[in-house]
């Protein structure tokens, strides 16, 4: 069966490979993103911006968001080349390559934190640069099937961790150096956000150029 229509807000669905091995390894169906799209291409799904309050709606959506990514993020780099992969997403910008391995580091450390939050009393985090990492040599050189086969396990685990835990826990905290104190909820919030914003640098490059 081929996979269901995606929509990342660009289209994405010309994305998809088009060779019968390469959609069998996708499943049956891929996820939906839908949402506003700015002219801004380095927040090209908005800037995130911290809920009033969040309720077991938002929190199933983010979730969702998060169990989603895997598959999207493939879909969106399906077919391109190691040229392509290594473009930058706007001038100044990181290369493909570079976002999909920073999706990789900053959900792992977002995957910890939770653990921390979720069993420890307000533990303080620690920030990693960002910036500074992108530029190490396995995020500007490695092929990015390691960060993909990351995202895969990871994901998985972090929504089966989240959908087993009680609304009560959404409100346990801990404390960004940066940020001060935060939920739970925020951060499922915040990363759902990410999943986004990231997968619409490359379906956004992909539309600029004509991929």
């Amino acid at each position: 069966m081929k996979p269901a229509q995606i929509d990342f807000g660009t289209g994405a669905q010309k994305y998809l490979p088009t060779d019968a091995q390469s959609r069998r390894d996708l499943p049956d169906r891929v996820p939906v993103y839908v949402f506003r799209m700015t002219t801004d291409p380095r927040y090209p799904v908005g800037k995130f911006h911290r809920l009033e309050m969040y309720t077991d709606a938002t929190r199933a959506a983010a979730i969702a968001t998060l169990a989603a990514l895997p598959v999207a993020l493939r879909t969106a780099v399906a077919g391109l080349n190691e040229s392509q992969i290594s473009t930058p997403y706007r001038e100044g910008g990181w290369t493909v390559r570079q976002v999909i391995h920073h999706l990789a580091d900053s959900h792992a450390n977002a995957y910890i934190r939770t653990r921390f939050t979720l069993t420890a009393d307000k533990p303080t985090i620690m920030p990693y640069p960002e910036n500074v990492w992108a530029e190490l040599a396995d995020a500007k050189s490695a092929p990015i099937e390691g960060s993909l086969a990351m995202l895969d396990g990871m994901h998985a685990r972090w929504v089966i961790l989240l959908n087993a835990r009680p609304t009560a826990d959404f409100a346990r905290a801990f404390v960004h150096p940066e940020h001060g104190e935060r939920t739970l909820d925020w951060m499922v919030e915040m990363y759902g956000w990410h999943s986004r914003h990231h997968t619409a640098h490359i379906t956004e490059l992909r539309k600029a150029k004509g991929w």
